[in-house]
């Protein structure tokens, strides 16, 4: 079978042999935003078409590719839910010579019944928790997830919107005058994370951030970590009070989870890291509950 990963901005997509093994794959641009209305056929078989050719008739694609801005929608399923669940809630696609399937993304409410909702991360969180019996996950990025998986299943999760808060913050308000780019400051990340933690509110702490520079305790180089340690430390403070969690799971691109194993453990959170990639096992499992595999 194929599996593709299609985001907003890149197309990820995987030949998996029958046990899972990643036989071929291919990383290029190419996100649904610059597929024309009606081009998603003519785009799908442009990225994959030989392996369609070498006879692979079997097509599973997660991601933003599934969403109302994409080649169809795929409504969100709501939590709990595990590779049988949403393997029953993939939809088809009609494409010429293979069998296409959207994955759908997930939903779940918090205690005050807020709606949340993921797209492309459920394929992650499917491996991960095939792995695990009982555990708590985070997946860092632009809006980052944390997981409840219990029994090979997503049970619950909550998103953070840390990355974007972060380069707005860093890029278009009175923080961006203070500081500049340049390397990571372990000192005053862990000085952010610190912050975190104590009494006064993000909005208030956020503002710190400006006056410490003013008051020349804080250098200009070292705003941008000072930043990223307080937010990644609010992020950590909140899903903590939230999941009690004591330990977790980390799943995100080596730089910025680097960042967040340190901030974990600079919070007394055990951290076990695991491999970025785990699309192509997830979506593996979920072909295997479509009798795929």
């Amino acid at each position: 079978m194929i599996g593709i990963d299609w985001g907003t901005t890149s197309l990820r997509a995987y030949r998996l042999g029958p046990e899972g093994a990643v036989t071929d794959r291919l990383d290029r641009a190419g996100g649904i935003l610059t597929v024309a209305e009606g081009g998603f056929p003519a785009a799908l078989r442009e990225a994959v078409g030989r392996w369609l050719a070498d006879g692979e008739k079997r097509v599973l694609l997660c991601g933003m590719v599934g969403s109302r801005q994409g080649w169809v929608e795929a409504p969100y399923l709501r939590c709990p839910a595990g590779p049988a669940e949403i393997a029953a809630a993939t939809v088809p696609v009609p494409f010429e010579g293979a069998e296409v399937r959207l994955v759908p993304g997930l939903t779940t409410e918090d205690r005050d019944g807020i709606p949340d909702v993921m797209r492309g991360e459920e394929t992650k969180l499917v491996a991960l928790a095939n792995r695990l019996d009982d555990a708590q996950a985070c997946l860092p990025g632009t809006h980052s997830k944390w997981a409840r998986l219990e029994a090979d299943r997503v049970v619950h999760f909550t998103t953070h919107m840390t990355g974007e808060a972060f380069a707005a913050l860093s890029q278009h308000t009175i923080l961006a005058r203070t500081s500049t780019e340049g390397p990571h400051r372990p000192e005053a990340f862990a000085r952010g994370v610190a912050r975190a933690r104590q009494p006064g509110g993000l909005l208030h702490h956020l503002f710190g951030a400006r006056t410490l520079h003013l008051m020349d305790r804080l250098e200009q180089t070292e705003t941008r970590s000072f930043l990223s340690g307080l937010l990644i430390g609010h992020e950590i403070a909140a899903a903590a009070a939230e999941t009690g969690a004591t330990q977790v799971e980390l799943v995100g691109a080596e730089t910025l989870a680097d960042l967040y194993a340190e901030a974990l453990r600079l919070s007394g959170i055990t951290v076990r890291r695991h491999e970025p990639d785990l699309v192509a096992a997830g979506l593996h499992h979920i072909g295997g509950s479509l009798g795929w595999a």
